[in-house]
C-alpha cells in the first residue's frame, strides 16, 4: 500500500510518498513560493534531487504538478494515481473537536475551519491543500492527522489556565499542545530502540525546530506539554 502525505503551508507544500509495507519513503519534495512568479519544486527520488522552476499560482496547480512528477517516467515512483491508497494531510490544530486521525468529510473540513482562530497561519493552508486534492483526485480517500490530537490525554487540571473559567467555556482558551505527530513518533521510536513496551516507560521528548516544545509521556500517553493555546510564536524581534 502506497500513500501520499501532504503538509500544506500558506505558500509552500511538502510531500512524501511512502510504501507502507516496508515504511520506505519512495519520493519526497518541497514546493516553495506558491502564488509567486518564481515558485519552484525540489523533488527527491532514488537519492537524487531534481529542481523544477514552475509557476504555480495556487495549491491546486502545485499539487497537479507534483502528481505529474510522481507519475513521470523519469522522476516518478508510481505508474498511475490508482496505485495510491490514500492521501494524508497534516493538520496543525484540531482543538477539542478531534482526538484522533479521521477520514476527511465535509463535516471534518468545517471542523478544521472552526479551529482557524487557534492556528490562523496553519489551518487555512491545510484547507487549501485538502480542497485542491478534492478537485484533482475527487474519489481518493483522505485522512486528516492532527498535531493536537496526541495531547488530548492531558488532564483537565493541567490544560485549564488560571484565568476566569468563562474564557474556556466561551472562547476555548486552554492548553492544546503542538507537534503531537512528532512527539508520538519519537516516543514510540524510543520504546522500539530500548526494546520495551511503551506502556512501561516514562519519557520526556524535546521537539526542536522553527517551533519547539517539550512533552512528558507516561505509559504511551501525553500527560503534560510546554506549548499551550496556539502554535503561533514570536519572531526574533519579539513581535
Amino acid at each position: 500500500m502506497k500513500i501520499l502525505v501532504l503538509n500544506s503551508g500558506s505558500s509552500s507544500l511538502k510531500y512524501q510518498v511512502i510504501d507502507m509495507e516496508n515504511e520506505k519513503v519512495l519520493a519526497k519534495g518541497y514546493f516553495e513560493r506558491i502564488g509567486q512568479s518564481n515558485s519552484f519544486l525540489t523533488h527527491k527520488v532514488n537519492g537524487e534531487k531534481h529542481k523544477f522552476e514552475h509557476q504555480a499560482k495556487n495549491h491546486e496547480k502545485a499539487i497537479e504538478f507534483v502528481l505529474k512528477r510522481l507519475t513521470n517516467d523519469h522522476y516518478g515512483v508510481i505508474k498511475s494515481l490508482d496505485e495510491l491508497s490514500g492521501i494524508g494531510h497534516r493538520i496543525v490544530h484540531g482543538g477539542e473537536k478531534f482526538k484522533d486521525s479521521i477520514i476527511i468529510t465535509d463535516e471534518v473540513i468545517q471542523g478544521i475551519k472552526d479551529c482557524i482562530d487557534l492556528a490562523p497561519l496553519h489551518n487555512p493552508a491545510a484547507i487549501l491543500g485538502i480542497e485542491a486534492c478534492k478537485k484533482i483526485v475527487p474519489n481518493m480517500k483522505m485522512v486528516a492527522v492532527f498535531d493536537t490530537a496526541f495531547h488530548q490525554t492531558i488532564s483537565k487540571n493541567k490544560y485549564i489556565y488560571p484565568v476566569p473559567y468563562k474564557y474556556y467555556e466561551k472562547y476555548g482558551i486552554r492548553k492544546y499542545g503542538a507537534h503531537g505527530t512528532s512527539h508520538k513518533y519519537v516516543a514510540n521510536r524510543i520504546a522500539e530502540i530500548l526494546e520495551k513496551d511503551i506502556k512501561d516507560l516514562k519519557i520526556v521528548n524535546c521537539h526542536l525546530g522553527q517551533g519547539a516544545s517539550v512533552c512528558a509521556i507516561k505509559n504511551g500517553e501525553c500527560v503534560e506539554t510546554s506549548m499551550g493555546l496556539t502554535p503561533l510564536r514570536r519572531n526574533s524581534n519579539g513581535k
